[in-house]
């Protein structure tokens, strides 16, 4: 299923939507030149999720060296950062349509600041929670994935009986339908079994790891709860 638009309209434009899918294809365009010099590693392993290294920069931090504090400040800022690097051409193309589609809406509802504020921190909150499940996690996780799981939360309680246009590749015909935006919740975690294609020359790998669900499942809870706060 390919998502297209909702039904939905509102009157505010949504700047912080398409800042958000901006940035992150500019910055994919550069990935992609530093896959092909084979210079991608170091930006994804130094700006990344990588649970060991935060837990062992906050270990030395505390217990040995209370230099190693900058350390842990550079593994920290790295929770928001990694929202922004993609590691293959099916996770950015698939994060962003969600992300367009989505997104607009619940800005529009939201606002600017808040709609912002949701996607950053629910992106950081899935990052402590991969830290704290796999501790000794040493390949980074990076992509927008957190952020559009509590973006995807959120819609959905704010927009239960939605109605998506869609299109269902079938070979080489298009087969267009209105999907439950329900639906969507399921399929968002199903379809990320493929993120892996098109991947880009990362050394060492990159988003090998099934606990990113878990993280994503908790952006997901985050998104949720703020909405239903929010309209009760």
């Amino acid at each position: 299923m390919i998502p297209i638009s909702d039904h939905i309209h509102t009157r505010k434009k949504p700047i912080i939507n398409y800042w958000l899918i901006g940035v992150n294809l500019a910055i994919f365009f550069w990935e992609i030149q530093l896959s092909v010099t084979e210079n991608l590693g170091n930006l994804i392993n130094n700006w990344g999720i990588i649970p060991a290294q935060t837990n062992v920069a906050i270990y030395n931090a505390l217990f040995n060296n209370t230099a190693a504090w900058i350390v842990v400040f550079w593994r920290l800022l790295s929770l928001p950062i990694s929202l922004f690097l993609h590691g293959s051409f099916s996770q950015i193309l698939g994060n962003m349509l969600f992300l367009w589609v989505f997104g607009r809406t619940l800005e529009g509802v939201l606002g600017h600041r808040t709609y912002l504020i949701l996607f950053v921190t629910a992106g950081v909150f899935s990052g402590i929670v991969i830290t704290l499940l796999a501790p000794n996690l040493a390949i980074p996780i990076v992509g927008a994935n957190a952020g559009i799981a509590a973006i995807l939360g959120a819609y959905l309680i704010r927009f239960p009986k939605s109605k998506i246009y869609s299109v269902i590749p079938l070979l080489v015909v298009y087969i267009p339908m209105e999907v439950p935006g329900l639906l969507y919740l399921f399929w968002w975690f199903i379809q990320q079994s493929f993120y892996g294609i098109g991947g880009l020359n990362v050394s060492g790998g990159v988003n090998q790891s099934s606990v990113t669900y878990w993280g994503q499942f908790a952006a997901l809870v985050t998104g949720a709860a703020f909405m239903k706060m929010r309209w009760r």
